[in-house]
């Protein structure tokens, strides 16, 4: 319910010649609330004397809202709230909050994109995310297998050849296993050359050809931002910056300024095991978790030859690679999802 000045404003604002959009961004209310009032005359709305049912969601409404203007700028994940609230006690159902932050924000929660299915142990996705840019960047290595939708996530300071080799080792134990194809975006550290020797037979980078070679997988790559191809895991690089990097770095005054990827991969680990992991998928209607032990026997095996503090990082690694950026900024996450 609105007030009466409020709907005295979109009255003169309508008459003053604004769209609703603009009505709605000046109010601060949702464009389909300026729409409906305009549709059925500018009337107060009428209700009975009977009280209001107190909502499920009514306790935690302060909550929400210092959440969501402590993450200022940044747009916190709907699923991050809810499970931030049911954490703190809530009981009602997702649906009621993503009513509530449709009403709250005027903008619905992103739709899901349809995946394309792969049989298990056929296929990971890898791909890079910028986390956050400038003169001390945080880049995140992530990788997502096919079938089981498992996801592994490691934070970088550098995307030179020796961390990709790096991360995908890690990636490979934390899997327990090694797929048929690993699918990639036109990376230079992985080819250098499309096309090269005819359609389809690409030029790849020399050690990480012959890293394939050793660890047995077919490289493979897609044509930029086709979900049919390597969609799972640029959905799963927005999924990771909505639901573990920006929830870390504004949950508490501060922490992003000092936040590295030390700081990062000790808490991931937690959140990939306990969350990313055994998260009901919104495709699969399953953990990922639970697929993954399917999965792994499909799967080649591994044998582990890295720990984390062997990872290579940006002082440690002198070879002039070309350092060329080999991830999409973030925005085009957001506006892959917003075409479909």
């Amino acid at each position: 319910m609105i007030s009466k000045e409020e709907l005295m404003k979109i009255q003169i604002l309508h008459q003053q010649g604004h769209s609703q959009r603009a009505i709605a961004r000046e109010l601060g209310i949702s464009r389909n609330t300026v729409k409906h009032y305009l549709q059925n005359g500018l009337a107060v709305p009428k209700y009975s004397a009977r009280a209001k049912k107190k909502s499920k969601l009514s306790p935690y409404l302060s909550y929400i809202h210092s959440r969501i203007a402590q993450a200022l700028p940044v747009h916190l994940s709907g699923v991050v709230i809810y499970r931030e609230i049911q954490e703190l006690g809530y009981t009602g159902s997702q649906s009621l909050l993503w009513q509530y932050l449709y009403e709250y924000r005027g903008k619905a929660e992103p739709a899901p994109i349809v995946r394309f299915e792969t049989p298990a142990g056929k296929q990971m996705q890898v791909d890079w995310g910028q986390m956050r840019g400038g003169k001390e960047p945080i880049h995140a290595f992530v990788a997502v297998l096919g079938y089981s939708r498992a996801l592994f996530v490691h934070f970088t300071d550098n995307m030179r050849y020796g961390t990709l080799e790096a991360c995908h080792r890690l990636a490979f134990e934390y899997f327990n296993g090694v797929p048929a194809q690993v699918w990639y975006d036109n990376m230079k550290t992985v080819v250098i050359e499309r096309d090269a020797y005819g359609e389809g037979k690409h030029k790849f980078h020399a050690s990480f050809y012959q890293f394939a070679k050793d660890m047995q997988f077919i490289p493979k790559l897609c044509q930029p931002y086709r979900p049919q191809t390597k969609g799972k895991v640029e959905r799963m690089v927005r999924y990771v910056r909505d639901n573990f990097y920006r929830p870390f770095v504004t949950k508490d005054n501060g922490l992003h300024a000092v936040c590295d990827v030390a700081t990062l991969n000790a808490t991931a680990g937690h959140w990939l095991d306990n969350v990313a992991n055994q998260r009901i998928h919104d495709t699969v209607k399953e953990k990922p978790a639970e697929r993954l032990l399917r999965e792994q026997p499909s799967l080649h095996p591994y044998k582990p030859a890295i720990t984390l503090s062997e990872l290579p990082s940006k002082d440690t690694l002198n070879i002039d690679y070309d350092t060329t950026p080999l991830h999409h900024q973030l925005a085009i996450y957001d506006q892959f999802t917003e075409a479909l």
